[in-house]
């Protein structure tokens, strides 16, 4: 019995190889040459007239033989399509995580639309804004936000003062030198607030992004292991295309 597996392995292949045999016979009707042959005798007309050997060239293509060639190729390129067409539509295995079912009888198309998407996921799921650790956060219930604890500065102003360098005396001024000093004015009370998330949250995230990836390659394996049927198309598909003339009608 065969398996999905196994005809996706030489799917590739197949094709290959079918591909090659239409290059091939493309190829070789191209050129009329090898398709053409001839066959020339010569007897002269009377007894004393030059004897002439005998020309021939060999046809070295035939066309029919070249339909067939390339049908061989195409018949089992059809048939291995069909084959894994079909097994694709039948094949099915449930997504499990953790020894639950996530995802029961999933087609094994989806688990390849899946393993595809959740590599789209994970990368965006690395690239969420993170809070800044250097920071103590808590889930502000009320603004769907998280905040820190406030936090008090002060607020300073400056105020002139005067210095006396030198006081006064009869003959000169007090010389005075103005400074300006800082004195606490208020404070502030400082809040900040985040849209980001936890790196806890984002770690959760990744693991369980990471263990679906994992469920769903272990379901694809399961689907690809089941067993299938052979189907045939191509001898159908080609005997009716190529059949002979007036047969073409009688086949349908």
């Amino acid at each position: 019995m065969t398996r999905l597996s196994q005809i996706i392995a030489v799917e590739k292949g197949v094709k290959a190889d079918a591909e090659r045999a239409r290059r091939e016979a493309a190829g070789k009707v191209a050129n009329a040459g090898p398709l053409s042959g001839i066959s020339k005798t010569y007897r002269p007309r009377d007894e004393e007239g030059d004897q002439l050997p005998p020309e021939s060239t060999k046809v070295q293509v035939r066309t029919e033989e070249v339909i067939d060639d390339v049908t061989a190729s195409l018949v089992r390129l059809f048939d291995v399509t069909l084959t894994r067409e079909q097994a694709n539509a039948a094949a099915r295995a449930d997504v499990k995580v953790n020894g639950h079912v996530l995802l029961p009888k999933v087609p094994v198309t989806y688990l390849l639309f899946l393993e595809k998407q959740l590599a789209e996921v994970a990368a965006f799921v690395a690239r969420l804004p993170l809070l800044d650790p250097a920071e103590e956060w808590s889930e502000d219930a009320a603004s769907g936000v998280w905040r820190t604890s406030p936090t008090m500065t002060m607020r300073g102003k400056k105020i002139p003062r005067n210095h006396v360098v030198a006081e006064a005396t009869k003959e000169h001024p007090a010389q005075v030198q103005v400074y300006m000093e800082d004195v606490p004015a208020g404070d502030w009370t400082t809040v900040k607030f985040s849209g980001a998330v936890p790196a806890t949250r984002v770690r959760t995230i990744q693991e369980r992004v990471t263990a679906l990836q994992v469920a769903v390659k272990y379901a694809r394996e399961e689907a690809n292991s089941a067993d299938i049927t052979d189907r045939n198309a191509g001898a159908a598909v080609f005997g009716y295309i190529f059949a002979a003339l007036g047969c073409a009608a009688s086949a349908i």
